[in-house]
């Protein structure tokens, strides 16, 4: 996928096991962030909010400077994109790549953490035609990286889509598209020689569906799986409880046919949409969405590695901080935020208790409020079902007692819907209203007037 996206990376310690020798890295968790969003945050209030949520990696899809300028002093890590459309003039000049590297590199670091630089994104299948322009470009911009002294400071790398591996599953028998080899095999290279990770898109959401009726959907959403309903593969006899952990194996497998055993695998997309076209998406939702990243979280965080390599576990950028609404023409193309443009989330993610990531966007800190826009009389509606039917506690919005300043539709639904998304357990659909409310982060408390959700 292209666009906007935020990343992390650490690198630590080095271990050795039958496969592979492999300089190992600290896993983390990072966001990609793309722009396709209406009303997108300025670089200050994106700043703050990466800050709040405790975000420290991210990956943006070009060299924003606005961005890189936010970021400094900010401790937050970002990889940053030389987009498809400059690899010719890079790869085809030294000067070219000399400046770039000193315009969106050397004039912000250190203050900013610029971790590494992802040259071009899924080239190899997306622009085919650009794929010699690869390796050449890669080459210049380290080279200026070296000139620089920041090359053991600023990694660099391209990332692939995981159609470049063909025969997926079961992973042992995986081997990159050979019409690709006069590409790939000098790149590897290339990144065995300067530590540089091989950067992989990959979505166990797409292998699910283009598969399913094979792979069960608990299977690519990390759920708990009987021994009898996991993936063995036949020539190893490893299980494989998760679709993704399948894949990660097959991209170190496909190194190792080629004689690669030294480059760790760095997943820079992975995610599942939130919402998709009923008949042709029904597997996009917001439920499998909140399950497969809450997972995927916790997954990386627990340090386990894959059923091949359980001394690497992969860090992994999740596709993406914000919903972009302005993508089209599939509407599961909109909707693989973790929150919406105006910051509230898209959905709640279970990841209390690990501590480091994500922290404030928890179960025990969202509320549900009415949105902006809509008519007194629709929310009126709404508000008399949650106050009816739907059993909230009203009492506080009535005359005389704390929530019922100020006296108007909306804040008297923010207080009823909340009162019913809290008796609800904020289970999936228990804050929408038939489209006019939504979850914020945001305590609506005010005054005396406390809302259940505190």
């Amino acid at each position: 996928m292209g666009n906007s996206i935020l990343t992390l990376l650490v690198i630590q310690t080095i271990f050795f096991n039958y496969y592979y020798y492999i300089p190992i890295q600290a896993s983390f968790v990072g966001v990609n962030i793309g722009t396709d969003v209406s009303n997108l945050l300025s670089p200050s209030e994106l700043v703050s909010f990466l800050q709040f949520q405790k975000i420290t990696q991210i990956r943006i899809y070009d060299a924003n400077s606005e961005i890189l300028t936010a970021l400094s002093h900010s401790n937050i890590s970002v990889i940053i994109t030389v987009p498809n459309n400059q690899l010719l003039a890079i790869a085809s000049s030294n000067t070219t790549a000399a400046t770039w590297i000193y315009r969106n590199v050397v004039a912000y670091y250190p203050q900013t953490l610029i971790s590494a630089i992802s040259v071009g994104d899924e080239v190899l299948t997306t622009v085919p035609s650009s794929a010699p322009l690869i390796l050449p470009a890669i080459q210049s911009l380290y080279n200026a990286l070296v000139a620089s002294n920041l090359h053991r400071h600023v990694g660099i790398s391209t990332p692939h889509a995981a159609s470049i591996i063909l025969e997926p599953f079961p992973p042992s028998q995986a081997y990159f598209n050979q019409t690709l080899l006069p590409y790939i095999l000098p790149l590897l290279r290339f990144l065995s020689r300067t530590g540089s990770p091989l950067m992989m898109n990959l979505y166990p959401y797409y292998v699910f569906v283009e598969r399913k009726g094979v792979i069960p959907v608990d299977n690519a959403l990390f759920k708990p799986l009987t021994p009898d309903k996991e993936m063995v593969d036949p020539n190893t006899l490893l299980h494989y409880e998760n679709v993704l952990d399948a894949m990660v194996d097959a991209a170190y497998f496909s190194m190792k046919n080629l004689n690669v055993t030294d480059v760790v695998v760095l997943v820079t997309e992975s995610g599942w949409p939130s919402k998709g076209n009923a008949k042709e998406e029904p597997y996009a939702t917001k439920d499998n969405a909140d399950t497969y990243n809450s997972n995927l979280i916790k997954h990386v965080f627990d340090s386990s590695g894959t059923p091949l390599h359980p001394e690497i576990t992969s860090s992994v950028y999740i596709y993406e901080l914000f919903n972009e609404d302005l993508k089209y023409p599939q509407v599961s193309e909109a909707n693989w935020g973790l929150f919406h443009g105006n910051t509230t989330p898209a959905y709640l993610l279970h990841v209390s208790g690990i501590g480091s990531f994500m922290a404030n966007d928890t179960t025990n800190q969202t509320y549900c409020i009415a949105m902006d826009g809509f008519d007194s009389k629709t929310l009126q509606a709404a508000l008399d079902w949650a106050c009816g039917p739907g059993e909230a506690n009203c009492s506080e919005i009535q005359p005389g007692q704390s929530c019922y300043q100020p006296n108007n539709v909306k804040n008297h639904a923010s207080y009823a819907f909340d009162s019913y998304f809290q008796i609800q357990a904020k289970t999936p659909g228990s804050c929408d209203f038939k489209g006019v409310a939504m979850i914020t982060t945001t305590d609506p408390s005010h005054g005396s007037c406390i809302f259940p959700g505190r």
